[in-house]
């Protein structure tokens, strides 16, 4: 008659030849760290990268470095408002502390100049349709208006016309900026792994 064996005995069979990685996962905890300094760094933006991978061990830094990096590159984006353009000029000051080349900072200011260009751009072009949908929209105003009895008025972003139209433009414009920024990323990549 053969021995019954429990569950965990049997999970403990099948366990055994494996054996437990520390290194790979204190790589992966530094990895993690790294990430939780690069967004405390994003919202406060008090950390001093450099300071902080000096502190782990020399085998770790690149791990603790990708990490940062991982978190900082993805705010390389077309900015919508202000606050986006300060996180975008945040994300660029980290990543210069943790790529370290002159090259970069060029790079990357120039990359700023655009953005800022584009948040201009982008200003005009909402004035610029809002105008030019304005009689059409006086028109749905009055038309409501007369049918209701009593003066309407209208967001332009609650009409679907309107919205169509004004996301038509404004795509427009973003493509124009879209190769751009993925260029600036792909350079960043390319610097930080040199």
């Amino acid at each position: 008659m053969g021995v019954i064996k429990t569950a965990l005995e049997i999970a403990l069979e099948k366990t055994e030849s494996v054996k437990s990685d520390k290194s790979g996962i204190y790589q992966f905890e530094i990895n993690q760290k790294g990430k939780k300094l690069a967004n405390d760094f994003l919202e406060k933006g008090d950390i001093n990268f450099p300071s902080e991978i000096k502190k782990v061990p020399d085998e770790y830094k690149p791990g603790l470095k990708q990490g940062i990096f991982d978190i900082l590159v993805t705010q390389i984006t077309i900015p919508t408002d202000n606050e986006g353009q300060n996180r975008l000029e945040k994300a660029g000051k980290g990543l210069s502390e943790i790529i370290g080349k002159s090259e970069f900072t060029t790079m990357f200011k120039q990359l700023l100049q655009l953005t800022g260009q584009y948040l201009q751009e982008m200003t005009h072009y909402d004035q610029a349709i809002r105008q030019q949908y304005a009689p059409k929209l006086r028109q749905k105003e009055e038309e409501l208006g007369r049918r209701l009895g009593r003066e309407i008025r209208i967001d332009p972003m609650q009409d679907p016309e309107f919205v169509a139209f004004y996301n038509q433009n404004i795509n427009a414009l973003k493509s124009n900026y879209e190769g751009i920024i993925e260029q600036a990323k792909s350079e960043t990549k390319r610097l930080f792994e040199k």
